[in-house]
């Protein structure tokens, strides 16, 4: 059966297939047809079935995709651990295979990172026996390479997958801590021009560890001295070194500079006179060296802030004292101070490497060109002259670069208004960045990093709609991005593809180990896990985007305070709050509120939710925690008057703030005493229609907002859903694909159950819907059935978790914020009270049965 290909490989099958960034992992299972030959045909059959058993477990079970099969293995991976993971797993099975047929069962890996083409065959093709999907690429006869170089059970890496693969080894768990890692040198490779370091990694006992013997298509790069002709000769020239040793004892002086520091780009000093190259050609040096994956260049939004803190005026110009100043403030190892001049007709770039501690010039580098189309190779090229003069390799600077032409555009003009745009967006002035970068893509309609920073503007004011079309012209022009924007582009388009949070997460992950120090990788990242309830992963994630020194760290850090206020950290939480408002100089704001409410505090979180609402009096979100905090202190008439004043400022905004406002209100409502009989049901109907219309990036809001109104009718309203709201659910969330909203509909499905009769299978449900025993609501549900089944006990511990987590009810981000009220009205000992630990569908009061003696509150 021919399948349909997956969302991130479909440019193949209409048009030019575009190269994408994969892990190559290549197997060849040793001496096969030897074992054949010893087995018999029919032993032999039944071995590899139960081989292809193996990798189809493994392959399921590692996210990896089968391209090719015979006696070896072709795959690829999303992520360079999940194939090492594989490639483990493996030789450990290959090894158990082996062992119970009293055989000797073991294969050569290769692994390696980098750029493929792939494509889908057709229909036709396949049937005649063609694989699914080809790639090719000078990724996978390097991958090749390594895989007949390797000894039997020996893993070889590449440096780039090695290096991306060591980084994120903990993920593999305990066996992390026991992998064994070699390097074997350098090595040629036939046909690969440079060559290229090997390494081997393996666990204790099973990892040969040995030096891979040299074949006609791999063999090792021996220095000099180790070649049998050049012995003689390096006798003498011993001999000519320490006679001359005394001539040059004085070392050039360098910096201490290592992979992933940081430098400080001053400004160009244009002698030319030509206006037009002042910030063309300083945006086309600073795009030259982002290249790199091993220097890291402040950026100016950074600098800018360096700025204000010592007390310079905005635009100050970026000299050796100023640069050096600001390096050392912000922890950078060098200042490197660009110059374009004319002298005797011709145009020379010059650029100085300083020392920020004593301001020293450390390199001082130059190009000539004599035309202006020859101008920013001649950039290209000394941009490389200093990534390898602060230790960057050579072949890395080969391999990772990309010629400014193709990354930027031809035009100067047009590089200008580019660079003018960048200005605008980093002093976040959005609407003059927009008009600059769009006059940028007027004199160059190939100009991709411009029509990335259209859509950046425009995601940056919460426009998806109106990004999404500049987003998708920049995709068709991939190739002309550099490899750090071209990542996060194809991560952020992944957004506005179906099932987003199926698809997106992995993206981002790629591009923050890729580039470790880009904190929009791992804020991204960070922000799909906490939205999807994997709070650890998310905690990791956004800790290493903190570390950033982009001033927009802050919007990290409060990432961070809600993702420990849903893991229960108060003080570690409101710590971060204080953090993220010191940076960024706001005050404290309704998720700072959150945070006390939960730790008890009310009166301080009113008092900051009621400044915030002054503050800004047309943030209708603000209402949202405003009206929990005072239900939660029992000020439930307030509330409703805050949720209706929520309502009005809501009329003009997103469906998803107009629906958790209503929520809301519905909620407040019924905690007066006042049930509005048709409220749920039309609430929900509403909800449900406006899911259905929504567009990729609004679903798994709404749809969760829909969620929450299934979850208001069955909690408040004591009534089941109507078999057509049921399906009209169960297929939105089919279409989110959002694990919490999977979660939440979990909830959802097994509680109907309950209101039909059937709490038994409710509980029975319930119990197997594992991730969504994080959420508020999956304990009040489990409540009610045990209740309900007649499991007073178990019911009464539901409730006091449900009592002693506020947390989860303040924090908890899976479906949004839409359940929040709901969740910390069930936190309370009033509302246990009010529904004697369940809501049990019965007589009058909207179905609750209350104890002897109570009234509903």
């Amino acid at each position: 059966m021919q399948h349909e290909p997956a969302a991130h490989d479909r440019e193949g099958t209409a048009g030019a297939p575009a190269p994408r960034v994969h892990t190559l992992l290549l197997t060849d299972l040793c001496d096969s047809v030897a074992l054949v030959e010893r087995l018999g045909d029919t032993a032999a059959a039944e071995l590899f079935q139960e081989h292809d058993r193996l990798v189809l477990r493994l392959q399921q079970h590692w996210k990896g995709r089968m391209i090719d099969r015979s006696d070896g293995l072709l795959l690829l991976f999303e992520r360079p651990v999940n194939g090492l993971g594989f490639a483990l797993d493996y030789r450990q099975g290959l090894e158990e295979l082996a062992r119970s047929r009293g055989i000797e069962l073991q294969a050569r890996t290769g692994m390696h990172v980098g750029e493929v083409l792939t494509w889908h065959n057709s229909a036709e093709a396949v049937q005649a026996g063609a694989k699914p999907m080809e790639v090719e690429g000078l990724a996978k006869p390097l991958a090749a390479r390594l895989m007949t170089l390797a000894r039997p059970g020996q893993i070889l890496l590449s440096a780039v997958a090695e290096s991306l693969v060591r980084r994120s080894a903990r993920e593999l768990g305990g066996r992390s801590e026991h992998l064994l890692w070699k390097s074997h040198g350098r090595w040629h490779f036939k046909g690969v021009p440079t060559t290229q370091e090997v390494f081997e990694v393996g666990e204790p006992g099973f990892a040969p560890l040995r030096m891979p013997r040299s074949t006609p298509k791999a063999w090792r790069d021996l220095p000099l001295w180790r070649r049998p002709m050049a012995l003689v000769a390096e006798a003498a020239l011993l001999a000519a070194l320490g006679v001359g040793a005394w001539f040059i004892a004085r070392p050039e002086p360098a910096i201490a500079f290592t992979e992933r520091d940081w430098v400080v780009m001053g400004d160009l000093r244009n002698l030319t006179g030509n206006a037009v190259l002042d910030d063309s050609m300083a945006q086309a040096f600073r795009i030259s060296l982002e290249q790199s994956r091993y220097i890291n260049v402040l950026s100016d939004m950074t600098i800018s802030d360096t700025l204000a803190r010592m007390r310079k005026e905005r635009g100050t110009r970026i000299d050796r004292a100023i640069g050096s100043e600001i390096a050392i403030r912000d922890g950078a190892r060098a200042v490197v101070l660009p110059t374009l001049a004319e002298v005797g007709g011709r145009l020379r770039v010059t650029v100085e490497v300083v020392d920020p501690q004593t301001q020293a010039t450390v390199y001082v580098l130059s190009r000539d060109v004599r035309q202006m189309d020859g101008l920013l190779a001649s950039i290209d090229s000394i941009a490389g002259s200093v990534r390898d003069h602060l230790g960057e390799s050579s072949d890395t600077i080969r391999t990772l670069s990309q010629p400014l032409p193709e990354v930027t555009t031809d035009s100067l003009d047009a590089l200008k208004l580019y660079a003018s745009g960048l200005k605008a967006y980093n002093q976040r002035r959005m609407e003059d960045a927009r008009v600059l970068y769009q006059k940028a893509v007027d004199i160059d309609p190939q100009f991709a990093l411009a029509l990335l920073g259209i859509t950046r503007t425009y995601m940056s004011q919460g426009n998806a709609e109106k990004a999404e079309p500049y987003l998708r012209r920049a995709l068709a022009l991939r190739g002309h991005l550099p490899m750090r924007d071209r990542l996060y582009m194809e991560a952020l388009a992944a957004e506005f593809e179906p099932q987003p949070m199926r698809n997106a997460p992995a993206k981002w992950r790629l591009l923050g180990e890729v580039y470790p120090d880009y904190a929009a990788a791992h804020q991204n990242y960070a922000w799909d896990e906490f939205t999807s309830g994997n709070l650890d992963a998310a905690l990791v994630a956004v800790t290493a985007a903190t570390a950033s020194k982009e001033p927009l760290r802050y919007i990290s850090w409060e990432l961070k305070g809600r993702i420990q206020l849903a893991q229960e950290k108060y003080d570690a939480a409101i710590a971060s709050f204080e953090r993220m408002e010191r940076i960024s100089g706001a005050p404290p704001n309704r998720h700072h509120a959150s945070a006390l409410a939960a730790q008890g505090r009310l009166p301080d979180a009113l008092r900051v939710l009621e400044e915030s609402a002054a503050r800004e009096p047309s943030n209708a979100l603000i209402h949202v925690q405003w009206v929990a905090a005072l239900l939660a202190a029992e000020r439930a008439a307030d509330a409703v008057q805050v949720a209706d004043a929520g309502i009005a400022k809501a009329a003009d905004d997103s469906n998803g703030t107009r629906l958790s406002q209503q929520l809301g209100a519905l909620v407040a409502r019924y905690r007066t005493g006042v049930h509005p009989a048709a409220g749920p049901a039309d609430l929900l109907g509403q909800a449900i229609r406006m899911a259905e219309s929504a567009s990729a990036g609004e679903l798994d809001d709404l749809a969760g907002n829909a969620l929450a109104a299934a979850r208001l009718q069955q909690r408040y309203a004591g009534r089941a859903l109507d078999a057509a709201d049921e399906q009209r659910l169960s297929r939105l969330v089919q279409r989110s694909g959002d694990p919490g909203n999977e979660a939440l509909h979990a909830v959802v499905a097994a509680d109907q159950w309950r209101l039909r009769g059937d709490p038994q299978r409710a509980v029975r449900q319930l119990r197997a819907a594992g991730k969504a025993t994080g959420l508020t609501q999956w304990h009040v549900a489990m409540r009610d059935g045990l209740q309900a089944a007649g499991d007073v006990q178990g019911s009464q511990r539901e409730q006091d978790w449900i009592s002693g987590h506020p947390g989860a009810a303040w924090g908890n981000r899976m479906a949004g914020e839409a359940c929040l009220v709901m969740n910390v009205v069930e936190t309370l000992a009033a509302a246990a009270a009010s529904v004697g630990t369940a809501s049990i569908v019965e007589g009058e009061n909207d179905g609750v049965r209350l104890p002897a003696g109570q009234a509903l509150h």
